[in-house]
């Protein structure tokens, strides 16, 4: 697979296309439960997502945990979002409730993992890094989105 680097995203040769793919997608947990909140369930999890896009010659950009949800922004060649989100929740939940039994049996109760909602956006070349800064600090203060002085909505609320 060639590349051709224009801007921040590389356009990708394949087989029989040429083109960028790059999505922002989000993952919620079945119940919205927090199990993200344990840093070896959140660890493992990004690993499993790397495999997967690895073995599928997929770029993961970036990707970014909160309590109960994962953003993520790929590169997927051809793949549209129902491809994406089923490699990826489909391997990463069979494997997190497989290795992590006391989630399936705290939180999930013989279901699955995941929620079987996406969300997902396709992204130009001028929002790609953008997206990549949103994910990368799910779960951080949003704190750096308000400028010196301005008044937040918990100025408000007493």
């Amino acid at each position: 697979m060639d590349r051709v680097s224009i801007g921040c995203a590389e356009i990708r040769h394949h087989s029989s296309s040429v083109g960028r793919n790059v999505l922002h997608l989000s993952f919620k947990t079945k119940y919205c439960h927090n199990v993200f909140n344990f840093p070896e369930v959140q660890k493992r999890c990004e690993e499993i997502f790397r495999e997967v896009c690895e073995k599928r010659r997929w770029v993961l950009r970036e990707i970014g945990f909160d309590q109960d949800h994962v953003h993520i922004t790929i590169d997927a060649g051809t793949k549209g979002p129902e491809d994406i989100a089923k490699a990826l929740k489909g391997t990463a939940g069979k494997k997190l409730l497989q290795e992590f039994p006391s989630l399936k049996k705290t939180y999930f109760w013989g279901s699955g993992f995941w929620s079987p909602t996406i969300y997902f956006d396709s992204l130009g070349e001028r929002t790609i890094t953008d997206m990549d800064a949103y994910t990368r600090n799910q779960g951080k203060p949003k704190t750096h989105l308000f400028k010196p002085g301005q008044l937040h909505l918990d100025d408000f609320a007493s």
